[in-house]
């Protein structure tokens, strides 16, 4: 038996499903500092390149559809954004994607400057899921975000996401590729999910992790 599946017991694979089986709604969208919602209880957050399949992880995480726009849709993608469900000690925290090469060097260095006050400011914030798709594994921009992480001494974990398109043999070595990689890196948790928004792949190790932070 793996250190994975001693982790992921029963009882905290049911004690995920029953935390996102409530429904999640969206609860504010914030430019700035200023505009964040009073502390509270636990906040996770997920950052990824953009086009990476953050907004659909999130709506199959929740259940929920159209919680999190799949769209490039100009304006939102520059916010943080909040998702709650009633009597839920987690917050899930939607961040700009990076990478996203058409978008001008002002936004891109709002953005920097909005995600880094956040990270570093945020003493409620647990964790920081980094979506990197598993088609082309870890890529420059996301090892800048690392870097950003690392800086912010934020704990971050790696969700693999797109598992389903490429084969289980080549899926297991980039596995062991991205932890080897990740040791060298301060803040960095040594445990990667692998998921499939399409397939349901991973999401209930994903939810329990989650419920984990709580």
């Amino acid at each position: 038996m793996s250190d994975q599946d001693e982790f992921f017991t029963e009882e905290l694979l049911e004690t995920g499903r029953l935390m996102f089986a409530k429904r999640w709604d969206f609860q504010t969208s914030v430019t700035d500092m200023r505009q964040l919602p009073d502390i509270g209880g636990t906040e996770i957050a997920f950052a990824g390149r953009s086009n990476v399949g953050k907004s659909s992880l999130i709506n199959a995480l929740t259940g929920r559809t159209g919680l999190a726009r799949t769209s490039s849709t100009p304006g939102r993608t520059q916010m943080l954004n909040f998702f709650s469900a009633e009597d839920t000690p987690v917050t899930i925290v939607d961040m700009p994607g990076y990478g996203y090469a058409q978008a001008p060097k002002e936004m891109v260095d709002a953005w920097t400057k909005l995600v880094f006050s956040y990270l570093r400011g945020r003493p409620t914030l647990r964790r920081v899921f980094v979506l990197i798709d598993s088609r082309h594994g870890i890529k420059a921009n996301d090892k800048e975000a690392m870097d950003l992480l690392d800086k912010a001494a934020v704990s971050y974990q790696v969700v693999l996401t797109k598992a389903d398109k490429i084969k289980p043999g080549q899926l297991e070595r980039l596995e062991a590729e991205t932890l080897e990689l990740l040791r060298k890196r301060v803040a960095a948790f040594p445990r990667i999910i692998s998921t499939s928004s399409e397939k349901n792949k991973g999401l209930d190790l994903l939810r329990a992790e989650i419920a984990s932070l709580a």
